[in-house]
């Protein structure tokens, strides 16, 4: 090969200069002919188009250039192909991108019409001029579009050239190819043109300044019939075929490009997918649905309580792809800020954070699904939560203040799991919004203390789901989150496989999935019958944020309703507001099926039946199934044996009773402070026997205050002179009746019966609490009082 190189150089070098100059512009050329074709072919600008999972058009926005412009199509329905390819270059097929014969044609017209009738152009050609944007007819011009499409038709194939005429080819005003020309004059995609319509968009690029919809219609509708004559005569098209289509009408006004899922569209352009197709993963029946169902409860609220935005997210549970997405409604003569995309917008979480804790613990050991939680007055350093109705349980199984959404048992057991181990779980489920240092949130975290988005709330909510049913499945690895985008290659973050235990997932799915909510939810037990569904609510401080979540094997529902400008309402809540959205959504899902339960990660083991710890020797207990890790959970601390006398009536000890008369059996005791309020919603609860006449009690934990608890800070209000103010202090005991005595820093205060209340006027500072009772059973507490001036 060198040697035959060397031959040709000797050769060129003995060439005279002239010859030389040949050789040398002839490369030249060769090498512009080879580079002459611009790259990329069209440098418009396109708009962005979204598509459903089926392809179908969902919305499109313009291109920067105010063009619309769709990306380049893959494909050309046949109706199309044929219609352009009979009407611009019925040759296409058969020549090398120039068509003499067209040419010499073109000549003699023009010729004889003393002014340029037709072009001679080839579709190639056409191409050419429109990617170079020619707007000159001279034959300079024509000489080299002709030389480019020779150069055209060497690098793409016939079927690449007749689709980049097509997708580039201009329909008149503002509307550049076939697909945004099929939307815009027939509402519909090109492949479901009808021969009639497919032939009146045919003819339009030959002239889209003369001929266009609703002017010129009868040039339009010569042009259209002699395509269509043309096709019957080549049998493209038979005889009824042809008859039919001269019937059908020419389009008129331009149609509106449809805007549904607009705001996926909007976050699809932010996420860099601007001047794409892009391909979701919505299915248009639920968008529709969605959009719809909000748009109609959005008028509802909005003028009964001006609450003027809805925000509706669907996904498969199990892949995680996105069924619906509505970011926002549009009220009419309304300002509200429609274009807001609520989805992705940081709110207050409300309640809606509590299910992740209670799964943590279960998964961790550290609660029974079941087991008794304290609901009762609480400060913990200043911070003093309530629950929504105002009211104490005093001891509630897990399961149901979850599924009633109590306060002060979720800030309890977060305080006990830790606020740092609770949002290192929210960092893996991906709440990005919760971003701040934990103690930054402190234990306000579960009740609506941070922000997050209802994107990463139906994220979470559908790990639950997905979690269980890949255990169950045997699938291993990690799982990807919400993805809205079909591809093969997602951008969705993915999750830890193994943050809850299948069991614990479980366990919260079927308390979330039960119909013994509070007493304002019984409206929803005829819905819930029919379908079963793992929901919650949430609603943030000041009623600005109402929130619902649903789960199932098939769907995650998320449902927001509120206002985006942050007004709260009187009276919103996620019961009352968000779950109406959501159970019509699950009522047109008609979800059927229910999660299996995780058996390899299940035992079944003995469990309080008061309690609901594991049980003890003292317990009445039954068989039931737990997550395995629950296995060394905490025995029963509320059941102990109690000695009664011979008559059952009194409880005795062995240094004031004949032991052989003692009648031994187990009592299920609370606290004192949990038993005050248990017992007036537990009417069978029996508080703890009276002591026998010559018994006295010994360590035994009787008094419980309320207030102050220990170490409490207490903020000492100012009254209007400034030197009265007081503060109620609260204690409980088994017996009422009992004598109370209260002494404040060893002085003694007062001394109370029935009711123990007593109002104090302290000093600022450090103090300690004694209460002492009639048989010297003490309760010692200190706090600190704080005057309000330093606040």
């Amino acid at each position: 090969m060198g040697k035959l190189f060397e031959r040709v150089v000797k050769k060129v070098r003995k060439l005279r200069t002239g010859s030389k100059i040949i050789i040398t512009l002839f490369c030249a050329i060769c090498v512009w002919f080879v580079f002459c074709l611009p790259s990329p072919l069209f440098q418009n600008d396109y708009a962005t188009v979204l598509v459903d999972s089926q392809n179908r058009l969902l919305s499109a926005s313009i291109s920067s250039d105010e063009q619309w412009r769709f990306p380049e199509s893959d494909t050309i329905p046949y109706k199309i192909r044929e219609a352009v390819r009979y009407f611009e270059d019925e040759y296409f097929y058969y020549h090398p991108g120039i068509n003499p014969v067209s040419l010499a044609r073109a000549l003699r017209q023009n010729i004889s019409g003393g002014r340029v009738v037709s072009g001679g152009s080839t579709i190639s050609m056409q191409v050419i001029r429109m990617a170079c944007n020619h707007s000159s007819r001279s034959v300079l011009t024509k000489l080299y579009e002709m030389i480019l499409a020779l150069r055209l038709e060497l690098k793409y194939s016939k079927k690449e050239i007749l689709r980049i005429y097509v997708s580039h080819a201009p329909f008149g005003g503002n509307v550049v190819g076939i697909d945004a020309a099929s939307w815009r004059y027939y509402k519909r995609d090109a492949s479901l043109l009808s021969w009639g319509e497919a032939c009146a968009l045919a003819v339009l690029p030959n002239a889209p300044s003369l001929v266009h919809p609703g002017k010129n219609r009868e040039r339009l509708l010569y042009k259209r019939n002699f395509l269509l004559h043309k096709l019957y005569a080549k049998e493209v098209i038979d005889s009824v075929s042809y008859e039919l289509a001269k019937l059908e009408p020419l389009p008129d006004k331009p149609y509106a490009i449809p805007q549904y899922a607009s705001h996926v569209l909007q976050r699809a352009k932010t996420d860099g997918y601007g001047g794409k197709r892009i391909r979701s993963t919505i299915q248009t029946p639920i968008q529709q649905f969605a959009e719809q169902t909000a748009q109609r409860y959005a008028e509802v609220y909005h003028q009964a309580n001006h609450i003027s935005n809805i925000a509706v997210l669907v996904t498969d549970t199990y892949s995680g792809e996105v069924l619906a997405y509505v970011g926002n409604v549009s009220l009419p003569h309304v300002d509200n800020d429609r274009f807001v995309d609520i989805i992705s917008a940081p709110r207050s979480s409300g309640s809606i954070l509590k299910p992740f804790l209670y799964t943590a613990m279960i998964s961790d050991g550290e609660l029974l699904p079941h087991q008794l939680v304290a609901d009762i007055p609480t400060t913990i350093s200043g911070y003093s939560p309530e629950n929504f109705e105002k009211n104490y349980a005093g001891a509630v199984p897990a399961s149901e203040a979850l599924a009633h959404s109590l306060n002060i048992p979720a800030v309890r057991m977060l305080q006990q799991y830790g606020i740092e181990k609770f949002y290192h779980i929210l960092e893996k489920l991906h709440f990005s919004t919760i971003n701040r240092h934990p103690q930054e949130y402190g234990l306000s975290l579960i009740l609506g203390g941070a922000e997050v988005s209802l994107w990463d709330v139906v994220t979470a909510y559908t790990y639950l789901g997905k979690s269980l049913m890949q255990h169950n499945r045997k699938v291993p690895g990690e799982q990807t989150g919400l993805q809205y985008i079909r591809q093969k290659s997602s951008n969705a973050r993915s999750i830890p496989h193994s943050i809850f235990s299948p069991g614990a997932v479980y366990e919260c799915l079927t308390t979330l999935s039960t119909l013994e909510r509070p007493w304002a939810e019984t409206g929803w037990r005829n819905f819930a019958s029919s379908q079963k569904i793992a929901w919650k609510t949430g609603t943030s401080f000041g009623h600005r944020d109402a929130w619902s979540v649903g789960v199932t094997p098939e769907y995650t529902v998320g449902v927001w309703v509120g206002n985006a400008s942050g007004e709260g309402r009187p009276g919103v809540t996620g019961l009352q507001y968000a779950s109406p959205v959501l159970f019509e959504m699950f009522s047109f899902l008609n979800a059927r099926t229910w999660f299996h339960r995780p058996n390899d990660d299940m035992v079944n083991i003995p469990i309080c039946t008061k309690s609901g710890y594991r049980a003890q020797k003292y317990c009445t207990s039954k068989d039931m199934f737990v997550p395995q890790s629950c296995v060394s959970g905490t025995a029963c601390p509320y059941h102990r044996k109690i000695f009664l006398d011979s008559s059952y009536r009194f409880r005795v000890q062995a240094h004031c009773y004949p032991v052989q008369h003692m009648k031994d059996t187990a009592w299920f005791v609370l606290p004192p402070i949990q038993e005050w309020f248990y017992k007036k919603r537990d009417a069978t609860y029996t508080p703890l026997p009276e002591l026998y006449s010559t018994c006295v009690s010994r360590n035994e934990e009787v008094i419980d205050v309320i207030v102050p608890q220990y170490n409490a800070e207490i903020v000492m209000p100012i009254s209007a002179d400034e030197y009265e103010a007081k503060i109620i202090f609260e204690a409980v005991y088994g017996k009422p009746s009992t004598t109370l005595f209260w002494h404040v820093d060893e002085e003694y205060v007062q001394a109370t019966q029935y009711e123990h209340k007593i109002e104090y006027t302290p000093t600022v500072g450090k103090h300690i609490l004694v209460i002492v009772d009639e048989l010297g059973n003490t309760k010692k507490i200190p706090f600190s009082i704080v005057s309000s001036r330093n606040k």
